[in-house]
């Protein structure tokens, strides 16, 4: 039977987020990252022109939006060099949400653009979260246009009000969720083996999702970040080295589908995960909130900045800061009590029984 070879290699069929097929493009050629859409139908001439030009590095025909408008300057960026290369992890979320930044306020002229009007789109967002980071990438929209397109004003952005109030992000495991994961997913399932190694490692779902056993080196496992390319060694603690070792000899990937043989993908790893949490009766928890227990109970244990942000993978250690300092006012909150003495630390156990009770 003869074989016909793919005359577009690295082009796929891709649903949009209303749920139109279009053609994207996603190669490495010469080193150099290419990840884009093309207009259709695949094989006529505006195809061939736009594959040949993403191909050979050449300028496309540019955004279809009006020059000028802030869909045009999201359209220009999604299209730049500075956006295919960023980690493929970082670009889903970031399309996502420069997309509805363009279906909210695309057909605005961006040099139009006030503070008060940023301020107004991120109350639109829900939660302290995720309208500061709105802010950021508006932010960088502007940066963008006075980079590349002339922009001389003042980025609104920038200027915005920050929402205050405190987002804690993704809900911790406590030491007792931790317990009754464990208490409902024995030890030697599936279930347990991926909690253990998001808990030991810190590992992120795409990570996670990529780890086979060329990953493990003796007594220690190492990987590098998908996001930042950041290399993580790890000893492998007790718990994951249990779980580790009831795998079957012939399984590559450490956490496999049914099969045995094929990995997850990250998003159907975090699904399944969320599944496994809502049946041991935690459906708040997550992996996310595994890598920040790990981080956490680090910090709890006296680790240095240092030391906790190679466990999580960070090149900086101001994320890392933030698990200390936490940490640190605890501690020093219980040895200033101490000092107290005399009753302050007595007759604990003479309190009302309904004291903490709910």
């Amino acid at each position: 039977m003869r074989i016909f070879k793919n005359p577009f290699p690295g082009v796929t069929t891709v649903a949009d987020r209303h749920g139109r097929l279009r053609y994207r493009l996603r190669r490495i050629v010469k080193g150099r990252r290419i990840d884009c859409y093309l207009p259709g139908p695949i094989g006529s001439t505006a195809f061939r022109r736009a594959y040949d030009a993403a191909i050979n590095g050449e300028q496309t025909a540019g955004p279809k939006a009006a020059h000028g408008t802030i869909a045009f300057l999201v359209e220009a960026y999604l299209g730049s060099v500075a956006f295919a290369n960023l980690a493929a992890s970082t670009k889903t979320g970031k399309r996502r949400r420069l997309d509805w930044i363009r279906d909210s306020i695309g057909d605005a002229r961006f040099a139009a653009v006030r503070p008060r009007h940023v301020e107004a789109l991120m109350q639109k967002k829900n939660g302290v979260e995720a309208g500061n980071r709105l802010k950021k990438e508006l932010s960088q929209l502007f940066e963008y246009a006075a980079k590349h397109y002339g922009f001389t004003g003042k980025n609104p952005a920038a200027l915005a009000d920050s929402i205050k109030g405190k987002s804690t992000g993704f809900h911790t495991w406590t030491v007792e969720e931790v317990e009754v994961y464990r208490a409902t997913h024995p030890t030697g399932s599936k279930p347990r083996l991926a909690f253990e190694l998001f808990l030991g490692t810190g590992a992120s779902r795409q990570d996670a999702a990529r780890m086979t056993r060329s990953n493990i080196r003796g007594d220690r496992l190492f990987y590098r970040r998908g996001k930042t390319g950041q290399p993580v060694d790890l000893p492998i603690i007790p718990e994951l080295a249990m779980e580790l070792a009831l795998l079957p000899l012939s399984q590559m990937p450490l956490l496999a589908r049914d099969d045995g043989v094929k990995g997850y993908t990250p998003e159907s790893l975090g699904n399944m995960f969320r599944g496994w949490c809502t049946a041991a009766g935690l459906p708040h928890c997550s992996a996310h909130g595994l890598r920040k227990a790990g981080a956490t109970r680090l910090a709890e244990a006296g680790c240095t900045e240092n030391q906790i942000a190679s466990f999580l993978g960070h090149a900086s250690t101001r994320e890392a800061a933030r698990y200390t300092a936490a940490a640190n006012r605890a501690q020093m909150a219980t040895t200033g009590l101490a000092l107290l003495g005399g009753e302050s630390g007595t007759n604990v156990s003479n309190l009302p029984k309904k004291v903490g009770q709910s």
